[in-house]
Protein backbone atom coordinates (compact mmCIF):
# COMPACT_ATOMS: atom_id res chain seq x y z
CA UNK A 1 0.00 0.00 0.00
CA UNK A 2 1.38 3.40 -0.92
CA UNK A 3 1.95 6.01 1.76
CA UNK A 4 -0.52 8.83 1.94
CA UNK A 5 0.44 12.45 1.28
CA UNK A 6 0.02 13.04 5.00
CA UNK A 7 2.78 10.57 5.77
CA UNK A 8 4.97 12.11 3.11
CA UNK A 9 4.53 15.59 4.57
CA UNK A 10 5.16 14.33 8.09
CA UNK A 11 8.31 12.52 7.13
CA UNK A 12 9.53 15.50 5.12
CA UNK A 13 9.09 17.74 8.15
CA UNK A 14 10.90 15.34 10.47
CA UNK A 15 13.67 14.82 7.94
CA UNK A 16 14.24 18.54 7.64
CA UNK A 17 14.50 18.74 11.42
CA UNK A 18 17.01 15.90 11.64
CA UNK A 19 19.28 17.06 8.86
CA UNK A 20 19.14 20.67 10.04
CA UNK A 21 19.98 19.57 13.56
CA UNK A 22 22.91 17.59 12.26
CA UNK A 23 24.66 20.87 11.56
CA UNK A 24 23.95 22.14 15.07
CA UNK A 25 26.17 22.38 18.08
CA UNK A 26 27.61 19.62 20.21
CA UNK A 27 26.20 19.38 23.74
CA UNK A 28 27.41 22.21 25.95
CA UNK A 29 27.78 22.77 29.67
CA UNK A 30 27.36 26.09 31.43
CA UNK A 31 29.82 24.90 34.08
CA UNK A 32 32.36 24.11 31.39
CA UNK A 33 35.32 23.96 33.81
CA UNK A 34 33.40 21.35 35.81
CA UNK A 35 33.54 19.17 32.66
CA UNK A 36 37.28 19.56 32.00
CA UNK A 37 37.84 16.44 29.90
CA UNK A 38 34.99 17.47 27.60
CA UNK A 39 36.22 21.06 27.32
CA UNK A 40 39.80 20.24 26.39
CA UNK A 41 41.72 16.92 26.35
CA UNK A 42 44.75 18.78 27.73
CA UNK A 43 43.01 18.80 31.14
CA UNK A 44 43.43 15.02 31.48
CA UNK A 45 45.45 14.47 34.64
CA UNK A 46 45.84 18.20 35.26
CA UNK A 47 45.13 17.91 39.00
CA UNK A 48 48.08 15.50 39.40
CA UNK A 49 45.89 13.20 41.53
CA UNK A 50 43.08 10.80 40.56
CA UNK A 51 39.83 12.63 39.88
CA UNK A 52 36.24 11.46 39.34
CA UNK A 53 33.44 13.73 38.15
CA UNK A 54 29.80 13.80 37.07
CA UNK A 55 27.75 16.38 35.16
CA UNK A 56 24.02 16.62 34.47
CA UNK A 57 22.24 19.24 32.37
CA UNK A 58 18.51 19.64 31.65
CA UNK A 59 17.88 22.40 29.10
CA UNK A 60 14.43 23.86 28.31
CA UNK A 61 12.41 21.56 30.62
CA UNK A 62 9.33 23.71 29.94
CA UNK A 63 9.25 22.56 26.31
CA UNK A 64 8.57 19.13 24.84
CA UNK A 65 11.79 19.51 22.83
CA UNK A 66 14.08 19.58 25.85
CA UNK A 67 17.75 18.57 25.87
CA UNK A 68 19.27 16.39 28.58
CA UNK A 69 22.96 15.54 28.94
CA UNK A 70 24.77 13.33 31.44
CA UNK A 71 28.48 12.63 31.60
CA UNK A 72 30.95 10.91 33.89
CA UNK A 73 34.73 10.99 33.76
CA UNK A 74 37.82 9.74 35.54
CA UNK A 75 41.42 10.81 35.05
CA UNK A 76 44.77 10.61 36.74
CA UNK A 77 48.40 11.65 36.35
CA UNK A 78 51.35 9.34 35.68
CA UNK A 79 54.35 11.19 37.20
CA UNK A 80 56.93 8.78 35.82
CA UNK A 81 55.82 9.71 32.28
CA UNK A 82 54.70 13.34 32.84
CA UNK A 83 51.41 12.17 31.32
CA UNK A 84 47.73 12.32 32.10
CA UNK A 85 45.15 9.75 31.02
CA UNK A 86 41.38 9.82 31.24
CA UNK A 87 38.08 8.23 30.28
CA UNK A 88 34.89 10.15 29.46
CA UNK A 89 31.37 8.75 28.94
CA UNK A 90 28.52 11.02 27.88
CA UNK A 91 24.88 10.44 26.94
CA UNK A 92 22.85 13.18 25.26
CA UNK A 93 19.19 13.31 24.16
CA UNK A 94 18.11 16.15 21.88
CA UNK A 95 14.75 17.66 21.08
CA UNK A 96 11.43 16.35 19.81
CA UNK A 97 13.09 13.86 17.46
CA UNK A 98 14.72 12.21 20.51
CA UNK A 99 18.12 12.18 18.81
CA UNK A 100 20.32 10.16 21.15
CA UNK A 101 24.10 10.23 21.26
CA UNK A 102 26.40 8.03 23.30
CA UNK A 103 30.07 9.05 23.50
CA UNK A 104 32.92 7.00 24.95
CA UNK A 105 36.29 8.76 24.82
CA UNK A 106 39.87 7.98 25.82
CA UNK A 107 42.23 10.89 26.56
CA UNK A 108 45.95 11.48 26.84
CA UNK A 109 47.97 14.58 27.76
CA UNK A 110 51.62 15.42 28.37
CA UNK A 111 52.93 18.09 30.71
CA UNK A 112 55.92 20.25 29.74
CA UNK A 113 57.62 22.73 32.05
CA UNK A 114 58.51 25.87 30.09
CA UNK A 115 60.01 27.96 32.86
CA UNK A 116 59.48 29.21 36.39
CA UNK A 117 55.82 28.51 37.23
CA UNK A 118 54.83 28.13 33.56
CA UNK A 119 53.66 24.94 31.87
CA UNK A 120 52.21 23.68 28.61
CA UNK A 121 50.01 20.60 28.20
CA UNK A 122 49.13 19.17 24.77
CA UNK A 123 46.27 16.68 24.81
CA UNK A 124 44.47 14.25 22.51
CA UNK A 125 41.08 12.54 22.57
CA UNK A 126 39.66 9.66 20.53
CA UNK A 127 35.89 9.26 20.79
CA UNK A 128 33.45 6.58 19.72
CA UNK A 129 30.05 8.18 19.05
CA UNK A 130 26.84 6.22 18.49
CA UNK A 131 23.72 8.09 17.41
CA UNK A 132 20.19 6.89 16.87
CA UNK A 133 16.76 8.47 16.39
CA UNK A 134 14.33 7.64 19.17
CA UNK A 135 11.14 8.79 17.45
CA UNK A 136 11.54 6.37 14.53
CA UNK A 137 11.01 3.25 16.63
CA UNK A 138 7.49 4.43 17.57
CA UNK A 139 6.27 5.21 14.03
CA UNK A 140 3.95 2.92 12.05
CA UNK A 141 3.49 3.60 8.34
CA UNK A 142 0.59 2.55 6.14
CA UNK A 143 2.59 -0.04 4.24
CA UNK A 144 3.28 -1.86 7.52
CA UNK A 145 -0.43 -2.58 8.12
CA UNK A 146 -2.17 -5.63 6.68
CA UNK A 147 -5.47 -4.31 5.18
CA UNK A 148 -7.13 -7.69 5.78
CA UNK A 149 -6.15 -7.61 9.46
CA UNK A 150 -5.58 -3.96 10.45
CA UNK A 151 -5.34 -4.77 14.16
CA UNK A 152 -2.96 -7.67 13.67
CA UNK A 153 0.83 -7.80 13.75
CA UNK A 154 2.70 -4.88 12.16
CA UNK A 155 5.07 -5.68 9.32
CA UNK A 156 8.67 -4.39 9.37
CA UNK A 157 9.01 -0.89 7.95
CA UNK A 158 10.93 -0.11 4.79
CA UNK A 159 9.97 3.48 4.07
CA UNK A 160 13.46 4.93 4.13
CA UNK A 161 16.06 2.16 4.31
CA UNK A 162 18.69 2.73 6.92
CA UNK A 163 16.95 5.57 8.76
CA UNK A 164 16.18 3.44 11.78
CA UNK A 165 19.75 2.18 12.03
CA UNK A 166 22.21 3.87 14.41
CA UNK A 167 25.22 5.76 13.12
CA UNK A 168 28.68 4.89 14.50
CA UNK A 169 31.51 7.40 14.30
CA UNK A 170 35.12 7.83 15.35
CA UNK A 171 35.97 11.42 16.26
CA UNK A 172 39.49 12.73 16.85
CA UNK A 173 40.24 15.81 18.94
CA UNK A 174 43.32 17.73 20.07
CA UNK A 175 44.00 20.61 22.43
CA UNK A 176 46.62 22.60 24.23
CA UNK A 177 46.75 24.40 27.58
CA UNK A 178 49.31 26.98 28.75
CA UNK A 179 49.18 28.10 32.37
CA UNK A 180 51.01 29.83 35.19
CA UNK A 181 49.95 30.22 38.82
CA UNK A 182 47.49 33.00 37.86
CA UNK A 183 46.80 32.80 34.12
CA UNK A 184 45.75 30.13 31.64
CA UNK A 185 44.99 29.95 27.94
CA UNK A 186 43.61 26.89 26.18
CA UNK A 187 42.55 25.87 22.67
CA UNK A 188 40.69 22.71 21.70
CA UNK A 189 39.54 21.39 18.31
CA UNK A 190 37.01 18.55 18.15
CA UNK A 191 36.00 16.32 15.22
CA UNK A 192 39.19 17.03 13.31
CA UNK A 193 38.44 14.13 10.95
CA UNK A 194 34.81 15.34 10.46
CA UNK A 195 33.19 11.87 10.56
CA UNK A 196 30.10 11.11 8.50
CA UNK A 197 26.96 11.52 10.65
CA UNK A 198 24.33 10.87 7.95
CA UNK A 199 21.53 8.39 8.72
CA UNK A 200 20.98 7.89 4.98
CA UNK A 201 23.19 7.16 2.02
CA UNK A 202 25.58 10.00 1.28
CA UNK A 203 27.91 12.10 3.37
CA UNK A 204 27.04 14.64 6.06
CA UNK A 205 30.30 15.59 7.82
CA UNK A 206 30.13 16.43 11.50
CA UNK A 207 31.58 19.98 11.58
CA UNK A 208 34.70 20.48 13.64
CA UNK A 209 34.34 22.52 16.82
CA UNK A 210 36.80 25.14 18.03
CA UNK A 211 36.98 26.27 21.64
CA UNK A 212 39.21 29.01 23.08
CA UNK A 213 39.19 29.51 26.84
CA UNK A 214 41.21 31.77 29.08
CA UNK A 215 41.12 33.50 32.45
CA UNK A 216 43.10 35.22 35.17
CA UNK A 217 43.01 34.73 38.93
CA UNK A 218 43.01 37.95 40.98
CA UNK A 219 43.74 37.57 44.68
CA UNK A 220 41.47 39.33 47.18
CA UNK A 221 43.71 38.61 50.12
CA UNK A 222 43.19 35.83 52.62
CA UNK A 223 40.46 35.05 55.09
CA UNK A 224 40.68 33.48 58.52
CA UNK A 225 42.39 30.23 59.42
CA UNK A 226 40.89 27.00 58.24
CA UNK A 227 39.38 24.84 60.92
CA UNK A 228 41.49 21.82 60.07
CA UNK A 229 44.97 20.39 60.47
CA UNK A 230 46.46 22.43 57.58
CA UNK A 231 46.78 25.69 59.59
CA UNK A 232 46.46 27.67 56.37
CA UNK A 233 44.46 30.78 55.54
CA UNK A 234 41.23 30.56 53.58
CA UNK A 235 41.53 31.73 49.99
CA UNK A 236 39.69 34.63 48.41
CA UNK A 237 39.91 35.56 44.75
CA UNK A 238 37.95 36.58 41.68
CA UNK A 239 38.49 34.92 38.32
CA UNK A 240 37.32 36.62 35.10
CA UNK A 241 36.94 33.97 32.38
CA UNK A 242 36.15 33.72 28.67
CA UNK A 243 35.14 30.73 26.55
CA UNK A 244 34.62 31.12 22.79
CA UNK A 245 33.04 28.30 20.77
CA UNK A 246 32.51 27.87 17.06
CA UNK A 247 31.00 24.94 15.16
CA UNK A 248 29.76 25.25 11.59
CA UNK A 249 27.77 28.49 11.32
CA UNK A 250 27.26 28.71 15.08
CA UNK A 251 29.34 30.91 17.37
CA UNK A 252 28.99 31.62 21.08
CA UNK A 253 30.90 33.44 23.77
CA UNK A 254 30.75 32.79 27.52
CA UNK A 255 31.96 35.86 29.39
CA UNK A 256 31.85 36.31 33.14
CA UNK A 257 33.60 35.73 36.45
CA UNK A 258 33.82 33.50 39.49
CA UNK A 259 34.06 34.79 43.06
CA UNK A 260 35.69 32.39 45.52
CA UNK A 261 35.28 32.90 49.26
CA UNK A 262 36.47 29.56 50.54
CA UNK A 263 34.64 27.23 50.57
CA UNK A 264 31.85 29.10 48.73
CA UNK A 265 32.12 29.91 45.05
CA UNK A 266 29.68 32.09 43.06
CA UNK A 267 29.59 32.65 39.32
CA UNK A 268 27.83 34.93 36.88
CA UNK A 269 28.30 35.07 33.12
CA UNK A 270 26.59 35.81 29.83
CA UNK A 271 26.37 33.41 26.90
CA UNK A 272 25.78 34.66 23.38
CA UNK A 273 27.26 36.75 20.60
CA UNK A 274 24.63 39.39 19.72
CA UNK A 275 26.69 41.13 17.03
CA UNK A 276 27.08 37.85 15.09
CA UNK A 277 23.55 36.63 14.23
CA UNK A 278 23.05 33.06 13.03
CA UNK A 279 20.86 32.71 9.93
CA UNK A 280 19.52 36.23 10.58
CA UNK A 281 18.50 35.29 14.13
CA UNK A 282 19.78 37.14 17.19
CA UNK A 283 22.57 35.19 18.86
CA UNK A 284 21.57 35.74 22.48
CA UNK A 285 21.27 32.75 24.76
CA UNK A 286 21.31 33.10 28.55
CA UNK A 287 22.52 34.65 31.77
CA UNK A 288 24.07 31.94 33.93
CA UNK A 289 24.00 32.01 37.73
CA UNK A 290 26.12 29.49 39.65
CA UNK A 291 26.71 28.58 43.29
CA UNK A 292 28.81 25.81 44.76
CA UNK A 293 31.27 24.69 47.38
CA UNK A 294 34.88 23.67 46.88
CA UNK A 295 36.05 21.78 49.96
CA UNK A 296 39.59 21.21 51.20
CA UNK A 297 38.88 17.47 51.12
CA UNK A 298 38.77 17.66 47.31
CA UNK A 299 34.98 17.50 46.91
CA UNK A 300 33.37 20.11 44.64
CA UNK A 301 29.61 20.51 44.18
CA UNK A 302 28.00 23.10 41.91
CA UNK A 303 24.55 24.12 40.68
CA UNK A 304 23.84 26.59 37.90
CA UNK A 305 20.73 28.01 36.28
CA UNK A 306 20.48 29.48 32.78
CA UNK A 307 18.07 32.41 32.58
CA UNK A 308 17.05 32.36 28.93
CA UNK A 309 17.31 35.73 27.17
CA UNK A 310 16.70 34.46 23.63
CA UNK A 311 13.29 34.62 21.91
CA UNK A 312 12.33 31.36 23.63
CA UNK A 313 12.02 33.32 26.87
CA UNK A 314 11.58 31.83 30.32
CA UNK A 315 8.58 29.75 29.23
CA UNK A 316 11.27 27.34 28.05
CA UNK A 317 12.22 26.71 31.68
CA UNK A 318 15.83 27.83 31.22
CA UNK A 319 18.39 25.17 32.06
CA UNK A 320 19.46 23.41 35.24
CA UNK A 321 22.91 21.96 35.70
CA UNK A 322 24.59 20.00 38.50
CA UNK A 323 28.26 19.07 38.80
CA UNK A 324 30.06 16.86 41.29
CA UNK A 325 33.75 15.94 41.44
CA UNK A 326 36.17 14.24 43.81
CA UNK A 327 39.95 14.47 44.09
CA UNK A 328 41.01 11.07 45.41
CA UNK A 329 43.80 10.63 47.91
CA UNK A 330 44.25 14.40 48.28
CA UNK A 331 44.08 15.58 51.89
CA UNK A 332 44.98 19.16 51.02
CA UNK A 333 44.26 20.34 47.49
CA UNK A 334 46.50 23.40 47.96
CA UNK A 335 49.61 21.37 48.60
CA UNK A 336 52.06 21.54 45.69
CA UNK A 337 51.67 18.27 43.80
CA UNK A 338 54.95 17.67 42.01
CA UNK A 339 55.13 21.11 40.40
CA UNK A 340 55.72 24.66 41.63
CA UNK A 341 52.23 25.90 40.77
CA UNK A 342 48.61 24.76 40.82
CA UNK A 343 46.39 25.07 37.79
CA UNK A 344 44.43 28.29 38.46
CA UNK A 345 41.26 27.34 36.53
CA UNK A 346 38.06 27.32 38.60
CA UNK A 347 36.50 23.98 39.44
CA UNK A 348 33.16 24.98 37.90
Amino acid sequence: MQRSNLYRLFFLFVGIFIFTKSFGQDPQYSQYYAAPLYLNPAFAGSELVPRVGFNYRNQWPGLEAQFTTFSAYIDTYLPDYNSGIGLLVMNDTEGAANLRSLTIAALYSYELRLGDKSYFRPGFRASYIRRDIGFYENLIFANQIDPTNPFGPVAPGSDIPGLGEPVNMLSLSAGGLFFTDKFWFGVAADHLNQPNQSFLEGVSPLPYKLSIHTGYRISLGTGGYRNDFTHQYKQRYIVPTLNYKRQGPFEQLDLGAYLYLEPLILGLWYRGLPYRPVEQQSNRDALVFMAGVNLVSGVSIGYSFDYTVSKLGMQSGGAHEISLSFLLGDKNRNTVRGRDTILPCPKF
